[in-house]
């Protein structure tokens, strides 16, 4: 059993792809996925998803915890938009995150940062 963490959907994509990194794909197995249901929408919304990307973005869904849109999260979002400028998506997935006490696993670190007590991982990095 690995740690869980809060994935979100441009690591998803990559892993699922190919594009993830050596030690990115590594350490990314080790972990027991953790979704917001933003990133899950996000995961479907391209148009243009090749068949055999669109199963295997499936098959990661299906073993993840998607987590819902709650009241709970929605003060936390609201709270963290009026600390900072923030896209709702993004905002909400940070809520999710630190509602559920999970790092977050993403590759765009830098709309996530200063954010207390955000724990980020950067799969491209490692």
């Amino acid at each position: 059993m690995g740690i869980r963490c809060l994935i979100d959907s441009n690591v998803v994509i990559d892993f699922c792809n190919g594009k993830l990194s050596y030690n990115g794909r590594k350490f990314l197995v080790g972990v027991e996925p953790e979704l917001s249901v933003i990133t899950n929408i996000e995961l479907f919304a391209s148009p243009n998803i090749p068949q055999v990307e669109n199963e295997m973005l499936y098959a990661f869904v299906s073993i993840a915890v998607v987590h819902p849109v709650t009241t709970d999260l929605i003060d936390i979002t609201v709270r963290i938009r009026k600390e900072r400028r923030m896209k709702l998506p993004d905002a909400i997935i940070a809520a999710t995150a630190l509602y559920y006490n999970l790092p977050l696993i993403t590759r765009n670190v830098g709309d996530f940062k200063n954010i207390a007590d955000l724990r980020i991982y950067n799969p491209y990095d490692m």
